[in-house]
């Protein structure tokens, strides 16, 4: 032969079998086994490649040779690797399936017991906009979630309750760290309000029961504010106020940032021409100074710090049922709340935060000859941290150290009686989603008292399924400790623990411009705290009190359907029996109404350039007891306690804010409850004394002003 065309024959067959086709065959399916078309399918590194058909499907060509990678990948799925061997004619590649990835965008979250308000929420519930435009709140944090549904308006106190539970059973906590004498001091009938002002905050975390193993000693529910990280710029803020008036500094920058105000209040010019149902010596007066700090460290991480000191109080007579005497209350109070915390994104997917607080609260109050002294002191230490395994499993652990002291004085008689103890807990959380329509999350906290000696454990665990496109079913289960107030506990140091066990169903539809939530619980009491005698003189303090509330709420807001509208209506009914205090029996608690009704509406009228607010609070009554009835304990209700509130906010100037609200329009003469005299007159009656309003009507009006380069800037960039 030819050596040529044996040359020729021989190269041609050489590229014939380099340039060979092989053919790669398969399919691919989603997780639970449905055909996934639109897939895309290469050799990694290489060209050769192709997409899934309907029937998921697929095949293509390549001249790779040997071992090599083929990847699949789809948007919003983990990309998926395999190795296959192009050694042979055609490849047929085992089948494929596709595992969705999970975000936050698309994931159900846990909802039973929680409302969240933040710039990531999908549902957002209260911002702090919302906050100081709800008429009826007259810009109090609490005031504003007393709309919400779990929530009871008890008038005369001004503090949070929720589904049955007592004031003192709400945990509060700011950037996870715990306050304490989060409300002011007040005395008699006058109800109190929350010491930090909203515009500190950009979100909360409310939860009506089934919380976080990461809070605790709270039997109802924990709320949780979140301070403003890095403040978008250099701005001065002045207020002037009917009530008084302060100012605030912001001097900001990309990496930090620090606001400095002070403020000062005094209801007395107002009193003055306003008639109140209370006969004020003095009427309610104080100051605060107050400090926010934040700084970024480093790549991912942010250091803030928070300072606070304030002084204020009031002098009132106190009148006493079935007599012409009366008692001078005269009330005096200091307070000071300091806080850091620091939190960063590490390595690895870790996430940590460490955090101390401390709070100081002094009371001196007289009551005639006798002066009371009280200090209530607590340092709170945190570190948690945060691991991200998968997108499917992420976990929470911490630890938490508390340092309590309190103590009690009779200055003229020298004596006093006293009390500190360490608390120390152990939590961790984990996450698993089985999918991003299914969550599970399971948890456990651990607790321990040097004090009363005594240890517990508090499992917890909730399911999220998703229900719909934009619907999904919640239900939540869990045991909650809290230690006896300070008052008690120092009376009696060997109390133990009240106990809670939580049972939530939650229903919760979201979507663009609409939020409705519906959930049915049930919780139970153990260990309550009872005693001989009265609330302000208790003796033989014991832990054998027990009871249960359970009910459900509504709750529907709606920003969509009526044009600059946003309304909010709540619906709570709540049916609770403890037997606590001085009660021998279970009975309906003074601040547990059956049924609670809150409507708000707020309108913005763009010509007027501004909004108009309304509110109606309603609830069927309190329980007290009428000696002059029967020996029964709560045997009698008040009327229904109803209240229109309305408010106007006009902005004339970009910079410029002007205020105008009034509670209970109408006037109502709320009746929150009666005390009676401990002794029937000689007609054989127990006189009384009404616990009502303050006065008829709250009338406020602010202006507002904002300095600074940007002539648009307000207020409401706080907010």
């Amino acid at each position: 032969m030819n050596p040529r065309l044996l040359l020729f024959i021989t190269v041609t067959f050489l590229q014939a079998h380099a340039l060979a086709q092989v053919s790669i065959q398969g399919s691919v399916f989603g997780e639970k086994g449905k055909p996934m078309p639109g897939v895309n399918i290469f050799i990694k590194g290489g060209f050769d490649g192709s997409s899934s058909r309907e029937s998921g499907d697929y095949e293509f060509q390549t001249t790779s040779q040997g071992n090599q990678i083929l990847l699949f990948q789809f948007l919003g799925y983990k990309p998926q690797e395999i190795e296959i061997n192009c050694d042979q004619d055609i490849v047929l590649v085992p089948d494929i399936y596709m595992i969705e990835m999970i975000t936050e965008m698309n994931s159900v979250t846990i909802s039973a017991g929680a409302m969240q308000a933040s710039d990531q929420s999908k549902s957002v519930i209260l911002k702090p906009l919302d906050i100081v435009t709800t008429p009826s709140a007259m810009g109090d944090i609490m005031g504003a979630f007393q709309t919400l549904p779990g929530t009871s308006t008890v008038g005369n106190d001004g503090r949070l309750f929720v589904r049955g539970g007592d004031a003192s059973e709400v945990g509060i906590y700011i950037d996870g760290m715990k306050v304490g004498n989060a409300y002011g001091t007040t005395a008699g009938n006058v109800p109190t309000r929350t010491r930090f002002n909203p515009n500190l905050f950009k979100g909360t975390f409310f939860s009506t029961g089934g919380y976080s193993a990461e809070y605790g000693q709270a039997l109802s529910s924990a709320l949780a504010l979140n301070t403003k990280d890095l403040s978008v710029r250099s701005q001065g803020d002045l207020s002037m106020m009917s009530v008084g008036g302060g100012y605030s500094h912001t001097l900001a920058n990309e990496e930090q940032s620090i606001t400095a105000s002070a403020n000062y209040f005094n209801l007395g010019p107002y009193q003055g021409l306003i008639k109140q149902d209370i006969d004020f010596v003095k009427a309610p007066y104080g100051w605060d100074v107050e400090m926010a700090a934040q700084k970024k460290t480093g790549k991912n991480g942010l250091l803030k710090v928070m300072a606070r000191t304030e002084s204020g109080g009031m002098s009132l007579w106190q009148p006493l049922p079935g007599s012409e005497n009366r008692i001078l209350v005269d009330l005096k109070n200091n307070y000071s709340y300091l806080q850091a915390n620091w939190r960063s994104a590490l390595k690895n997917d870790w996430t940590i935060f460490t955090g101390i607080s401390y709070s100081n609260n002094l009371d001196n109050i007289s009551y005639d000859s006798l002066n009371v002294e009280r200090s209530n002191e607590l340092t709170h230490l945190k570190v948690t941290a945060i691991k991200d395994f998968s997108d499917r499993l992420s976990a929470k652990f911490g630890m938490e150290h508390f340092i309590h002291p309190f103590s009690e004085k009779l200055v003229n008689e020298e004596l006093s009686r006293a009390f500190e103890d360490h608390e120390t807990y152990l939590f961790t959380e984990w996450d698993y989603y089985f999918n991003k329509n299914l969550v599970l999350r399971t948890g456990l906290r651990g607790g321990i008292s040097s004090l009363s000696g005594e240890s517990w454990l508090d499992p917890r665990i909730s399911f999220a399924q998703q229900v719909g496109d934009n619907g999904q079913l919640s239900l939540a289960a869990g045991r909650f400790h809290q230690l006896p107030l300070e008052n008690y506990r120092v009376l009696n140091t060997d109390l133990q623990n009240s106990e809670s066990e939580h049972l939530i169903l939650n229903y919760l539809l979201s979507k663009e411009g609409y939020t409705f939530r519906a959930e049915s619980f049930y919780k139970s009491y153990d260990n309550l705290v009872r005693f001989e005698g009265t609330e302000e003189s208790p003796a033989f303090l014991t832990n054998d009190g027990s009871g249960y509330a359970t009910g459900f709420d509504f709750f529907f807001r709606d920003r969509k359907t009526l044009k600059d509208t946003d309304y909010w209506i709540t619906y709570s009914f709540v049916n609770s029996k403890r037997k606590f205090n001085q009660y021998e029996t279970q009975v309906q608690p003074a601040f547990a109404p059956k049924h609670n009704l809150s409507i708000v509406i707020k309108r913005f009228i763009v010509p007027l350039k501004s909004q108009l607010g309304f509110s109606l609070a309603y609830n069927d009554g309190y329980t007290y007891t009428d000696p002059n009835v029967d020996d029964t304990e709560m045997n009698a209700k008040t009327k229904s306690f109803q209240n229109l509130s309305l408010s106007w906010s006009y902005l004339p100037k970009p910079n410029l804010i002007i205020h105008l609200a009034c509670s209970n329009v109408l006037g109502r003469e709320n009746v929150f409850g009666y005390t009676f005299s401990p002794d029937a007159n000689s007609q054989g009656t127990y006189e009384s004394i009404t616990q009502g309003q303050v006065a008829p009507r709250f009338l406020f009006l602010g202006i507002f002003l904002t300095l600074s380069k940007d002539k648009t800037a307000n207020n409401l960039n706080n907010l």
